[in-house]
């Protein structure tokens, strides 16, 4: 935990980031105050911060995501817990003067919650706030920074006219000169042949992955970003949804070549997908870059060589290729302003400086996010497109979006295959407004690979945000479309315990297009349902299904749970737990819309009293949501 001494002079950033953007946000913040003259501004994720030093600082500036359903980033989870601590007084923070800033989707029902939450609890301990708490939003047509540039200038005008001190140049920060460039905040040092030749015993794929990523500046901070926890091979690969449609949703089965795999239903396998080699080359030769060069990659403010850092007495290296293709994603993700701004500082033609200096002012932020985040450029895409650009390697590490691992939920249970790992993966793929087809990185590689080939897969496990639970808990599962994922776990695990002991009945809502092309699982579903399995209705349970577009009026499951509401009261009433998993658009309020409905018509309660409830059910651990984008 970072804790450095304060000063009145010090402007302190902290950010709780889940996909990166509240990075970006924050570092921005940063960047600015110090072409403003601020003397000290230091950037720093949540989880790196002792939080107990708050009331040590003079000002500080929060950026927080929102993830889920109105959740905080798990950055932010330690440090929200410390502000909760009932023993903290509401004079505690006194003296701090403090700016809060949000990145939400308005479409959601808790539309920026964390920063909503944040700037309340900071109020009530005794902060002072510099300006309002300002919101971005994923639904502007500029996205977050739609918000956040208005946001700034009022937070940089209302600090220059209370502390000029703190901020003495407000000219530098609205009118910035684009022809002065700092320094790279990433250091890269490259080895002599005789040094790489030293470091060919380190080939271990897992070692490799573990040393790239720690190296990388751009993940230091990332949790969990140890050793893979196992290299798992794909044993099988079935397409789950009709060859002809358009929806292709997959079902992979994993095995540990080595050994078992422990782990519980509910729980989440994080995998790190591998890039296009050509893709990776063709960035590589675009940057006149030597491929099977071995470098060595930190942060230019690191005092001295981290632990871990050293191997065998030598400075830990690796070959450029393979930090590249480990720890920069080149061909997916799409860059952010800033880089824009950086790239104008090397363009030598000059028309494409100014067209860079337009995408990275305030008044081509419209037109830079239609090129850029809605048409889903990558780095290599914006690179090609302005061929005169040729940035140093140190500022491409720095400003790349790193290669981040994605989440599946596990949709088998160890005590049904305790050797294997089930995933449910719908193969991402859409249009965008110039109708070019761009593709999921991770998603589009699973489905590629050939099961039982060399094809190792890096994998973490981890606890996910739904609870295994216990066999005698009676269960209301909802799950359309690839959310039945964990709950095909938990009706297989609930399979498994019922033959040696008595168990609750679940009552499983699943929803599709079509019965022909996307009834996920149906088999499995159906042998549950029959006779005497988990889901039949003599064990007092049920499984119901709601395909929308097989008739004129379209039915989801909020219309199944309806339809079914005595039996889904009547299992409230016996201590069920309700689970939702499922895409986090509208379905997860539809849903508990249509759970407070049943309440109101079976318990005889009113709205706001059934809203209640639920909350109840909320603290109590009885209803859980896992929702994703």
């Amino acid at each position: 935990m970072a804790a450095p001494p304060a000063a009145d002079s010090r402007l302190l950033v902290i950010y709780a980031s889940q996909t990166g953007n509240a990075m970006d946000a924050a570092e921005r913040v940063g960047r600015q105050a110090e072409r403003g003259g601020c003397p000290a501004v230091d950037v720093l994720p949540m989880d790196s911060f002792d939080p107990s030093c708050l009331l040590n600082e003079r000002f500080v500036v929060f950026v927080v995501s929102t993830t889920g359903q109105g959740d905080p980033p798990d950055s932010m989870k330690g440090f929200w817990r410390y502000l909760l601590n009932k023993n903290l007084g509401t004079s505690w923070l006194e003296g701090v003067r403090y700016a809060v800033f949000g990145l939400g989707d308005s479409g959601y029902q808790k539309y920026n919650f964390p920063a909503k939450k944040l700037d309340r609890r900071l109020l009530h301990l005794g902060a002072e706030p510099i300006i309002q708490v300002g919101l971005g939003d994923d639904q502007h047509p500029s996205g977050y920074e739609g918000a956040l540039d208005h946001w700034l200038l009022s937070l940089w005008e209302s600090l220059n006219q209370t502390t000029p001190s703190l901020l003495p140049r407000m000219s530098d920060i609205i009118n910035p000169d684009l022809n002065i460039l700092g320094d790279a905040k990433v250091e890269v040092i490259y080895h002599s042949s005789g040094e790489a030749q030293q470091d060919s015993y380190l080939s271990d794929f897992k070692n490799l992955i573990d040393r790239a990523r720690s190296m990388s500046p751009a993940l230091q901070f990332n949790n969990n970003d140890e050793e893979p926890h196992y290299m798992l091979q794909m044993v099988s690969n079935q397409r789950l949804t009709k060859e002809d449609t358009d929806r292709d949703v997959r079902h992979f089965e994993l095995e540990n070549p080595s050994s078992g795999i422990t782990y519980q239903v509910g729980d989440t396998l994080e995998i790190l997908p591998s890039q296009n080699p050509s893709a990776v080359d063709s960035f590589i030769e675009r940057c006149n870059l030597d491929p099977d060069c071995y470098i060595t990659v930190r942060a230019k403010d690191r005092v001295k060589i981290s632990e871990g850092s050293l191997v065998n007495g030598f400075i830990d290296r690796i070959k450029l290729k393979a930090f590249v293709a480990l720890t920069m994603d080149v061909a997916s993700a799409s860059p952010r302003r800033y880089f824009f701004e950086v790239m104008s500082y090397f363009a030598t033609a000059e028309h494409e400086k100014e067209k860079l200096q337009y995408f990275a002012s305030p008044e081509g932020r419209d037109d830079l996010y239609q090129y850029n985040q809605k048409e889903g450029r990558t780095v290599l895409e914006v690179l090609e497109d302005f061929p005169s650009v040729l940035m140093p390697f140190e500022w491409l590490v720095q400003l790349t979006p790193p290669l981040k691992k994605r989440a599946f939920s596990i949709s088998s249970s160890p005590l049904a295959k305790h050797n294997q790992l089930h995933l449910t993966v719908s193969v991402v793929s859409w249009r965008t407004p110039f109708n070019r087809t761009r593709h999921g990185l991770c998603s589009s590689w699973l489905a590629r690979l050939n099961p039982n080939e060399e094809n190792l897969i890096p994998c973490w496990l981890h606890h996910g945000s739904l609870p295994p639970p216990r066999p005698s808990i009676p269960l209301i599962l909802i799950g359309p479309g690839t959310g039945c994922a964990p709950f095909r776990a938990f009706v297989a695990e609930r399979a498994a315990w019922s033959t040696s002991e008595p168990t609750a009945p679940i009552l499983f809502f699943f929803g599709c297009r079509n019965q022909d092309n996307d009834f996920l699982y149906k088999d499995f579903w159906y042998a549950h349902a029959h006779d005497q399995g988990v889901l039949s209705s003599k064990k007092g349970g049920g499984f119901f299904v709601a395909f929308s577009r097989d008739q004129p009026q379209k039915v989801y499951v909020q219309h199944r749970i309806m339809e079914q509401s005595q039996s889904v009261w009547n299992l409230l009433n016996n201590e069920a737990a309700i689970y939702i998993a499922g895409s986090s658009t509208k379905m997860p309020a539809d849903v508990t819309d249509a759970l407070e409905e049943v309440i109101c018509r079976e318990g005889g309660m009113s709205k706001e009293n059934a809203s209640k409830w639920l909350r109840k059910l909320e603290r109590d651990g009885r209803f859980h949501i896992e929702t994703w984008s």
